[in-house]
């Protein structure tokens, strides 16, 4: 038991030796000219044009994160649909099958919320007080 720990500690020290050294000799290593191709905002090949700080839409994280989630729901729920018919025969069915519904009520009702909020809609109707005039290319801010 203690040959195990001390065998996993040592692992971590050299493994975060080596981490610390292979950094310090980066720094001293690479070469350092910083011209303003280098500086500039990456977009792809393309010359960038605007200002890189600007409001991006988010609503596309909001729905790439449900379909990750459901994604996920898929890969958990249907081991347990294959091995239903085993769990039937061995008589704890009703315990997976609890518990899966309890999994799946927990998710309607999360994507009830995501649905209500307008979350899921990729043109949101935005109310009188959350609108605003913005003249396109003026700094944020100006009158």
């Amino acid at each position: 038991m203690a040959f195990g720990l001390a065998t996993a500690f040592g692992f971590v020290l050299v493994s975060g030796g080596m981490l610390l050294a292979l950094l310090v000799i980066g720094r001293f290593v690479r070469i350092r000219r910083p011209v303003e191709s280098k500086l500039s905002t990456y977009e792809c090949g393309e010359k960038p044009f605007g200002s890189a700080w600007f409001n991006f839409n988010n609503r596309f994280y909001v729905i790439a994160l449900v379909f990750v989630i459901f994604d996920v729901e898929v890969a958990l729920v249907v081991p347990v649909a294959v091995v239903f018919r085993r769990l039937v025969e061995s008589g704890v069915a009703w315990l997976a099958f609890a518990e899966m519904f309890f999994f799946l009520a927990v998710l309607l009702v999360a994507l009830a919320y995501v649905w209500a909020r307008g979350d899921l809609s990729w043109i949101r109707a935005l109310t009188a007080g959350e609108c605003r005039e913005v003249e396109v290319g003026a700094p944020e801010g100006a009158p």
